[in-house]
């Protein structure tokens, strides 16, 4: 394969800022600094794209981050940082987060490169368990567990939530699990019972639960259990 397809493959931009980047000396093959694109490519060349090898990327990547405040789960956005400034891997950008978190919830997010994989846990139809960690403004109702269990009408929603199991953990602070992924859900759900939530931590994600030592803004690669437990019909 031409070195510039493959580059134009591997960093998903096009053969004119590939030859860019190769002109301003930016790869590397076999450890040398390759400008041509043209060069062909070898089976057991490796390649480099500022010190980053790009041969390794042939696979799918799957990520966990215990993410901090602040930060959105979109790769680009023009007016809050992102998830990625905490990924020092290869080509990150290439990187989604499946299922999103609010800018100021924190706690499990998962990224990956893997489409296929992802929808797995974002689709509706796969009823994929989500459990957060939430604290309330105001003491929890009595009845808020049942309410939940039952299903609860959102505003502006045509259909009740699925059921989904609230713990009470003291006065202000519960575990609650959904199945769903409805816009800002568990904001809402509480607000449609009269609380609201001042602090939102989603500790799991199906069989995957966050890593307690990862400290907020780190991140570590899914073991191969946590990866088979999203099952993917191949």
């Amino acid at each position: 394969m031409r070195l510039d397809k493959f580059l134009s493959q591997q960093l998903g931009i096009s053969r004119g800022l590939v030859s860019r980047e190769l002109r301003a000396k930016r790869v590397t093959v076999q450890g040398e600094v390759i400008k041509d694109g043209a060069f062909k490519l070898e089976a057991h060349h490796q390649v480099a794209f500022d010190g980053n090898p790009l041969t390794q990327l042939s696979g799918p990547r799957y990520f966990m981050l215990n993410k901090p405040q602040g930060y959105v789960c979109s790769t680009d956005d023009p007016d809050h940082p992102t998830l990625l400034y905490f990924i020092d891997e290869p080509v990150a950008y290439k990187l989604h987060a499946a299922g999103r978190l609010d800018i100021d919830t924190t706690g499990l997010v998962l990224l990956t490169d893997d489409g296929q994989w992802s929808h797995r846990i974002t689709s509706p139809k796969h009823h994929c368990e989500k459990t957060y960690l939430v604290e309330l403004e105001q003491p929890l109702a009595d009845n808020t567990a049942a309410m939940f269990a039952q299903g609860i009408q959102l505003h502006n929603e045509k259909t009740v939530t699925k059921p989904a199991q609230l713990q009470q953990i003291d006065s202000h602070r519960a575990r609650l699990t959904i199945s769903e992924g409805r816009y800002h859900q568990v904001k809402r759900m509480f607000a449609a019972v009269g609380n609201h939530v001042v602090a939102l931590h989603r500790e799991r994600i199906g069989a995957i639960v966050l890593d307690q030592t990862l400290e907020p803004g780190e991140y570590r690669p899914l073991t191969t259990q946590e990866i088979a437990s999203v099952a993917v019909p191949r």
